[in-house]
């Protein structure tokens, strides 16, 4: 009977019961035995659901307190040099540290983890790496579930991977020149694990589905030719796409068994199975491990039988990847309507699924009426009214190119933008989002649960937002914002208001670290059916003599940061969400609002992950965007931010949304991100962040102003604009004071010495 088994379970709980042990801890509410205590238990939960799902292995290392690569790098002893750390002896409260920043060292870089919503902490490596020490914390979890009787196989992200995902601070140097030693402290590792009675480790590769060069690829012979000699097998892990041309080279490492990504690319199976040798395990990741659809159980033995027939035990079913990416179960959506809960399968759902398949190819008749369920839920769906809308087909059959272009170009635009805002030299704004302070979520849940009426809490947001506009007012800035109290999330917010979006109460996912959202799912054709914002940013604005700046998520956003659905094109999805954000933008215009940002910071997270299918992702993306931007005049100013991304490699395409204003993530990495756009000779406005909001650390004058000066020196003061990396969500009203205060003095300190030496804006 073929082996079932997962990559990993959402480590967060439930309730978040991670999260809030965690912020408990941050705040010095909670010691670090309760913190370890809910992280035990949570645990062992999970290992126990995976069992009673009766999958043959539990996952191990899929837990971590903050980021799995952050776990790794503590585990292999590659921690920053720069915050003094000793790799064997790093604590608790040191490892956040790291995550997080101190009064002294920024927290290390976050950035998307591929193509998904998850950001990891980006490991900083150099020749002063050894590999030589590490935390023991992998190890105690291994043996926490060998106590448990079950059987274990732990999951680590491969050598490989890790050094491609890392980066160095050490200008030239080459991070493959570490790998000889990294293979010798991952074959520890194994070796450990093979003390342990280990059977299976599985280590994940998923740089296998990306561009590399010759000497990446020799990266996997050279590390491979040590790690699968170690006494312990090796499943060799290549999710998030097809490895199909890399087939005929894995099969010729010396590994034991490798897991493909099914839903991602269900295509590469016939090229996997004529080169793997049938007496390797071949994983099929035939769930898929990033959506919440129910999966079509009997379609999938049906593609597998055959596969089955000829590896009998040695064929594994799966999900595609960790399930981290989805909710934990569909349990605790009491009151999600029936039909559409019909539709769905979480985690815990997908672990019944997994079982579900291995049964089928064993006995059908024994697991009959679960395929015909689902069957029955597939049909329903396809044919429920509460998915077409007629409306939404008539808007998306009229749009045509007019409509994704602005009436004149940038430097038109430009002039007569600057005569309407008459703004000073690198103007001052936030991202969008201020402190939301335990009173706004207190009033929020009061007012979900019927406690506080509608018109209560309209005017206690409205107070907030006075409060905001009057901060900012004091503070200095120069272009305001309303602070979105009353905003639950960047994305779920606007899924309330369109019509085929559902939310839930408990589909939470990690974003990074203790940062949960809940993604909508888009289940039916998307129409705005009123203004979502109008009557909000109309108050804000009536508040101040100053411009107010309108927010709003941009549909390829909306699009990558919600469960979409999976019956069309993602494409034309995205063309829906446009129309719907393009219908209150105009509105917003309307209202009197002139500055109107258009939030994507998922535009490179869509990106395929192979440069030649990069075009058809581009095409519709921009034109989505541009279609939302276009409907207004050219006084009116658009602004967009991305965060947290890589860059340089999609330039041309960042310029081709033709936004008048894009904030992005740079203090991190010391405006580093910044020299692309000047090298690409960047054409709009830029306003690069001069302070990380995901650190509790405020940042000094000076180190603001030397941000800006390093920024001025590749992007013409002229085209500069000052402002935070991000919202200011998560952060407390007294440290968001302090920064801005300093972002302000920062600014208007380099603008009066700008002006001084008559320096002309470009």
């Amino acid at each position: 009977m073929a082996r079932t088994h997962i990559s990993g379970f959402p480590r967060i709980g439930l309730q978040r019961e991670l999260k809030f042990a965690q912020e408990a801890f941050w705040r010095g509410e909670a010691d670090e035995t309760h913190l370890r205590d809910v992280g035990r238990a949570l645990r062992a939960r999970h290992w126990q659901q995976q069992r009673d799902a009766g999958l043959d292995f539990v996952a191990v290392g899929d837990f971590a307190w903050y980021d799995p690569m952050l776990d790794l790098s503590a585990l292999l002893g590659a921690l920053p040099q720069r915050f003094g750390f000793d790799p064997g002896a790093l604590t608790l409260a040191g490892y956040y540290e790291l995550a997080r920043g101190n009064a002294s060292q920024p927290a290390m870089e976050l950035t998307k983890w591929f193509d998904t919503n998850y950001h990891y902490l980006v490991p900083e490596l150099g020749p002063h790496v050894t590999f030589d020490s590490g935390v023991d914390g992998f190890f105690d979890q291994v043996d926490e579930a060998l106590a448990t009787g079950a059987n274990v196989k732990p999951v680590l992200i491969g050598p490989v991977t890790y050094l491609w995902l890392s980066k160095s601070h050490v200008a030239g140097f080459d991070r493959l020149s570490l790998l000889a030693r990294l293979s010798v402290r991952y074959a520890r590792v194994l070796e450990a694990l093979r003390r342990r009675g280990i059977e299976w480790v599985q280590l994940e590769e998923p740089a296998l589905c990306v561009d590399l060069d010759d000497a990446w690829l020799d990266a996997f012979d050279a590390a491979y030719d040590v790690l699968g000699r170690c006494g312990v097998n090796v499943l060799l892990g290549t999710g998030f796409g097809s490895t199909a041309a890399r087939a005929a080279r894995v099969a010729a490492l010396p590994v034991h068994g490798v897991h493909l990504d099914l839903a991602r690319a269900p295509e590469q199976l016939d090229a996997w199975h004529a080169v793997w040798p049938a007496n390797r395990v071949l994983s099929a990741g035939a769930i898929d491990g990033r959506n919440v659809w129910r999966a079509d159980l009997r379609r999938i033995a049906e593609t597998l039988r055959p596969l089955h027939e000829a590896r009998g035990e040695r064929l594994w079913i799966s999900a595609s990847c960790s399930l981290a990416h989805v909710p934990v179960s569909l349990d605790a959506e009491t009151k999600l309507d029936g039909e559409l809960k019909s539709w769905l399968a979480f985690a815990t759902e997908k672990l019944d699924e997994i079982g579900t398949i291995a049964l089928a190819l064993h006995d059908e008749f024994a697991v009959a009426a679960k395929l015909d369920a689902a069957g029955v839920a597939l049909e329903r769906r396809r044919r429920s009214e509460a998915v077409v809308n007629a409306l939404v087909q008539r808007r998306v059959a009229a749009v045509d190119d007019a409509m994704a272009r602005r009436g004149s170009a940038y430097a038109e635009r430009s002039r007569v933008q600057q005569q309407a805002l008459a703004l000073p030299l690198l103007p001052t704004t936030t991202i969008g989002s201020f402190p939301q302070t335990r009173a706004i979520r207190e009033a929020r849940a009061a007012h979900r649960r019927g406690a506080l009426s509608a018109l209560d809490y309209l005017e206690r947001m409205r107070a907030e937002t006075e409060r905001t506009v009057r901060c900012q007012e004091a503070l200095g800035l120069d272009v305001l914002v309303h602070g979105e109290a009353e905003r639950n999330d960047m994305v779920e917010f606007f899924g309330e208001q369109l019509w085929g979006c559902a939310i839930t109460a408990n589909g939470w996912v990690q974003s990074y670290g203790s940062r949960c959202v809940k993604p909508p799912i888009i289940y039916g054709d998307v129409y705005r059916p009123e203004p979502m914002t109008v009557d909000t940013l109309r108050h804000a604005q009536s508040l101040t003599q100053r411009p107010v700046k309108g927010m709003l998520t941009g549909p390829v956003t909306m699009l990558q940061w919600s469960f979409a659905r999976d019956d069309q094109p993602r494409a034309a999805t995205a063309l829906q969400l446009a129309l719907a954000i393009r219908d209150e933008v105009i509105d917003l215009e309307k209202a009197g609002i002139r500055l109107i940002q258009i939030d994507e910071p998922a535009f490179r997270e869509g990106l395929p992950l192979r440069r030649a299918d990069r075009d058809g992702y581009f095409a519709w993306a921009t034109r989505a965007f541009r279609i939302a931007a276009s409907g207004v005049s050219d006084a009116t100013q658009i602004h967009t931010h991305m965060c947290y991304s890589l860059f340089n490699d999609i330039l041309d395409s960042i310029a081709a949304l033709d936004a008048d204003v894009i904030t992005i993530e740079t203090s991190r990495s010391a405006m580093a991100l910044l020299d692309g756009f000047g090298a690409f000779a960047y054409p709009n406005a830029i306003g690069p962040g001069v302070y990380d909001v995901h650190s509790p650390r405020v940042p000094s004058v000076e180190s603001m102003r030397a941000l800006l000066e390093r920024a001025c020196a590749v992007i013409p003061a002229g085209r500069l604009w000052v402002n935070p990396d991000c919202g200011l969500k998560t952060r407390d009203w007294p440290e968001t004071e302090a920064a801005l205060r300093n972002m302000v003095q920062a600014a208007r300190t380099l603008r009066a010495e700008l002006s001084a030496t008559a320096v002309v804006p470009a």
